[in-house]
């Protein structure tokens, strides 16, 4: 970029990120927009996507940035951690891969959303499948959350650009979102029992970008 090196472009994009996602998620909730797994019966989530008309194109025309942050972010861990070789630093591929990964299925959760909504508007039955389906994309989404952590982390642990603590924060964060995503199918109909393991591991996903964001602006 000729006045900024490509890391501190990534650590900026890692801020520009959880700054975007926490945008769009407290538009969704003070819009009290249909969410996946949100504990509703499905009768009421059928009414709010036949209601929500234009409410719901508002907070996804940010979603693409947020999906680009990513990408730089994730594309600027690799290369600090990886240099070529087969050690420890070889886990960032991995972390990658969770990063692009996540970037595809929660393209399918947002677009879901659009379908549920067009549905909900002419045949309010069809919507119960793809209500499903959306539950259960989102649930599993989490596991490509936690290999990016765990990727990222291992290699990061190994050449110093990640302390101790923020190690711990990567490894637990990574296994409280791997359990999440693994029980989603039992949320398939909206009742999300595991929403707080889930929830706590993305605050840790997010705190844990923020934490690498600062040592690739350093970098």
């Amino acid at each position: 970029m000729g006045f900024i090196s490509f890391p501190a472009a990534a650590g900026v994009a890692g801020f520009g990120f959880v700054l975007l996602a926490v945008v769009i998620n407290v538009a969704y909730v003070r819009g009290r927009l249909p969410l996946p797994v949100g504990a509703k019966d499905f009768d009421a989530v059928a009414a709010s996507f036949a209601a929500v008309g234009d409410a719901l194109k508002k907070p996804s025309v940010a979603a693409p940035a947020g999906w680009v942050c990513t990408t730089v972010f994730a594309a600027g861990m690799l290369s600090v951690l990886w240099r070529g070789g087969s050690g420890p630093e070889a886990w960032a591929l991995v972390g990658f891969a969770g990063v692009l990964m996540q970037n595809v299925a929660f393209t399918c959760v947002e677009a879901l959303r659009f379908g549920m909504a067009s549905a909900a508007e002419r045949d309010r039955d069809s919507v119960a499948g793809l209500w499903s389906l959306s539950n259960v994309l989102f649930g599993f989404n989490q596991v490509f959350l936690a290999i990016a952590l765990f990727g990222f982390t291992v290699a990061g642990a190994s050449t110093g650009l990640i302390p101790t603590w923020h190690s711990w924060l990567g490894y637990i964060s990574a296994a409280l979102l791997f359990v999440a995503s693994a029980t989603s199918p039992y949320n398939a109909d909206g009742a999300n029992r595991t929403a707080l393991i889930g929830f706590l591991g993305w605050l840790g996903w997010a705190g844990w970008i923020i934490a690498c964001s600062v040592a690739l602006l350093r970098y």
